[in-house]
């Protein structure tokens, strides 16, 4: 199974382009960029031979077969996993249901506000930031305080850069917490850190993305057969 933006392969050269051809104000009224609208809603490749590097920091990562431990999936386990994440929003009085998806069509555009966060993303000041990132687990462990892999979460895959103005993290992981558990949970951690926030649904996907001055976030993520939550969490600022 393909990730749906895992890695740097993501950060395809047409979003970077698209990146650097004009500034969006983050108000969601520009037009939406052909070139990064494609670029995203392509499947995406992930090179094994980078995929595998730099596994140093093990503790993170729960391998690449899109599985997870037997002991990881218990009731016992996801229940303690819901309540960490309850713990990091102020419990369940602060924990906002995720807004109803706005379903969008195989070729429908993207809205403009959702183009402005992957455009500040991966290129913000117009600085390539995908042609400096590296591949390690250790980039989750490195991911802005906003957003966290989820409590108890199984990195796959990670990928970043602070060089020059970037401040890139891309990070593919598991959960066998529900799927609108995890959008809620991240949907309330943007608006209380003061994130704008949407939440659109397209090939199969889930996105939630916003920004906040020149930071951003966008996340993919779906449920699989296998009952997992597959995520992909891009950030870029702290």
């Amino acid at each position: 199974m393909k990730s749906r933006a895992s890695l740097v392969a993501a950060l395809l050269p047409t979003i970077l382009l698209a990146a650097c051809g004009g500034a969006d104000d983050g108000s969601g009224k520009g037009d939406a960029d052909p070139a990064v609208q494609a670029a995203l809603n392509d499947p995406i490749m992930v090179d094994p031979d980078l995929a595998g590097q730099n596994e140093g920091n093990a503790a993170l990562t729960g391998g690449t077969d899109h599985s997870l431990p037997p002991e990881l999936v218990t009731p016992a386990a996801i229940q303690s996993a819901k309540e960490e994440a309850m713990a990091l929003v102020g419990g369940s009085v602060g924990l906002k249901a995720v807004p109803k998806a706005v379903v969008l069509a195989a070729n429908t555009p993207e809205p403009a506000a959702h183009t402005a966060a992957a455009r500040a993303a991966v290129s913000p000041g117009g600085e390539n930031c995908a042609q400096a990132v590296e591949y390690s687990t250790v980039w989750a462990a490195r991911l802005p305080t906003a957003f966290p892999v989820y409590p108890r979460g199984s990195t796959q895959e990670a990928a970043g850069t602070d060089k020059g103005e970037c401040s890139l993290r891309v990070v593919n992981f598991l959960t066998p917490v529900a799927l609108d558990d995890v959008l809620s949970f991240y949907f309330t951690r943007a608006s209380a850190n003061g994130y704008s926030a949407q939440h659109l649904k397209k090939d199969g996907d889930d996105i939630v993305s916003g920004i906040k001055g020149r930071a951003s976030f966008v996340i993919y993520a779906r449920r699989q057969a296998n009952g997992l939550t597959d995520v992909d969490l891009v950030t870029s600022g702290k």
